[in-house]
């Protein structure tokens, strides 16, 4: 579509969604970022959190958690490549909570961040 984004979420293992939305967010090192259709080239790094999508074809938004990883916008197409993406509807509340109890046992500022955005969406 002429008035859209080509959006692709990217994970090391699957392309874990790609389709036309309307607009795309996501939170990068420098703050988050909403990317519409006509925005400036871009490249950014990722830092683990919510990645929200608006496709055109439903009025339902796509919601993901992501890595650390990168956010390249060019010509109204969107990659966002994480080695670890999942969709909201894949996520395990159980699995997550314990995933947040071993980070924090642990002290892994990042893996905190991660698990923190996993469980905004269970």
């Amino acid at each position: 579509m002429a008035d859209s984004l080509q959006i692709e979420l990217v994970a090391a293992d699957r392309v874990v969604w790609s389709g036309q939305a309307s607009e795309i967010s996501a939170r990068t090192v420098e703050g988050d970022l909403g990317v519409l259709r006509g925005h400036a080239p871009l490249l950014s790094l990722l830092v683990p959190g919510v990645v929200t999508i608006h496709p055109v074809d439903s009025s339902e938004r796509v919601l993901a958690v992501v890595s650390e990883g990168f956010l390249s916008v060019a010509d109204d197409h969107v990659s966002v490549l994480s080695e670890e993406i999942s969709l909201a509807g894949e996520l395990d509340a159980a699995a997550v909570a314990q995933e947040l109890e071993t980070a924090r046992a642990e002290g892994d500022a990042d893996a905190i961040r991660h698990a923190e955005a996993k469980s905004q969406l269970v």
